[in-house]
């Protein structure tokens, strides 16, 4: 359950990350922060996915 949270966290923050710095750069007129911005969700649940199914490989 931990290495399953865990998986949830990092992916998280990932996305957290490429949200601020993304919104900091659009804020400050900054067009290319965009790109940062759109994706941020998207490779947060992906990077937690792909954790997870990592994961789950390791208890079989």
């Amino acid at each position: 359950m931990i290495l399953g949270l865990s998986a949830g966290v990092v992916g998280s923050l990932v996305g957290g990350l490429m949200l601020g710095i993304g919104m900091g750069l659009v804020i400050g007129g900054q067009h290319l922060g965009w790109l940062l911005l759109m994706p941020a969700a998207p490779v947060a649940g992906l990077i937690g996915y792909v954790q997870a199914r990592r994961l789950a490989k390791r208890l079989n």
